[in-house]
């Protein structure tokens, strides 16, 4: 009896074990937003754009975040799903994230002509006219409740869009980006990156600086932008917290620092210039320029946590 008693308890103590260990090992994986890869035809450029919704917590009409890839956004992913933790930031909050693939070289724009190599660009088109009613119809999106958010290139997008249309944008956020991008300098930084990707700017916005480069110039758009809620930031390309990219260390990367440290120096240049104009212009920008970092991930996988939480969530009314 006594040996039955025991038996039943090592048996009741192993399946505890057994269901506590499945518990763990099931429940330790960190959430992930629900998410839908869904094909939106653009009339204007004439072919179907993937896009990832993360889908927004709980049920109801949902505000939506616009989050727009780089210089080199392939065509069948997003830098945003793979470098940084964006399905697991977003897994509880209420808000669809809208997450284009493609784009690369395009500074998500309206192109004057067709391009060779980029064809018929017209990403403002699709992002404010096309893709809003999907988002609305399928998703639930209130079409009223807006943010964009970009990094490097697309940095200098989100703040163009949100400047072009303030009626539909309520907060905005640039990382790394380049809001004086007409000056001299960073108008032939911004040719030489759309060459890199094949394209050719004066496809693009004309032969510089014609009125097109004005009109997507965030510096000289800042009072269309005094109303929005407005986050910016990047850093300053020093590498002296990384010995990767200190020239003084053994581990020094060389090619490394070429990618990273000067597009960051760069974009701390412009970003630095650009929060005066709109401040001088009744905005107030949230920023955060940092004497530290270069143009990666890491940086703007933070900086987006920071923008959701300090600018984008309020504007929004989370």
């Amino acid at each position: 009896m006594l040996h039955a008693r025991i038996r039943s308890l090592v048996l009741a103590v192993v399946a505890v074990l057994v269901a506590t260990m499945a518990t763990v090992l099931m429940g330790t994986g960190v959430a992930k937003a629900d998410s839908e890869l869904v094909y939106v035809y653009s009339p204007s450029m004439d072919k179907d754009i993937p896009i990832k919704v993360l889908t927004a917590a709980g049920g109801g009409p949902a505000p939506t975040l616009y989050l727009l890839d780089g210089l080199r956004a392939p065509e069948d992913n997003s830098g945003w799903l793979i470098e940084t933790d964006v399905e697991r930031f977003f897994a509880d909050k209420h808000v669809n994230v809208v997450i284009p693939f493609g784009g690369g070289g395009t500074f998500y724009s309206d192109w004057q002509r067709d391009d060779p190599k980029l064809g018929r660009v017209k990403w403002e088109t699709f992002l404010t006219q096309e893709l809003p009613p999907v988002m609305a119809d399928r998703f639930g999106s209130d079409n009223v409740n807006n943010a964009v958010a970009g990094l490097s290139m697309s940095g200098t997008s989100a703040l163009n869009l949100a400047a072009h249309r303030p009626d539909f944008y309520k907060a905005v956020a640039s990382f790394s980006g380049y809001p004086t991008a007409s000056s001299p300098g960073f108008a032939q930084g911004i040719s030489v990156a759309v060459g890199e990707m094949g394209g050719n700017a004066r496809n693009m916005w004309g032969t510089w600086p014609s009125a097109d480069w004005i009109r997507n110039d965030p510096s000289l758009n800042v009072g269309a932008l005094r109303n929005t809620a407005v986050f910016v930031s990047s850093g300053s390309g020093s590498p002296a917290t990384d010995p990767v990219f200190n020239p003084a260390s053994s581990r020094f990367d060389p090619v490394r620092f070429a990618q990273m440290v000067p597009l960051e120096t760069a974009a701390g240049m412009s970003s630095r210039a650009f929060v005066p104009l709109l401040q001088a212009a009744g905005g107030r920008p949230n920023v955060k320029i940092t004497g530290t970092g270069v143009h990666w991930w890491n940086h703007w996988e933070q900086h987006l946590h920071d923008a959701w939480f300090e600018t984008i969530a309020p504007a929004l009314g989370g």
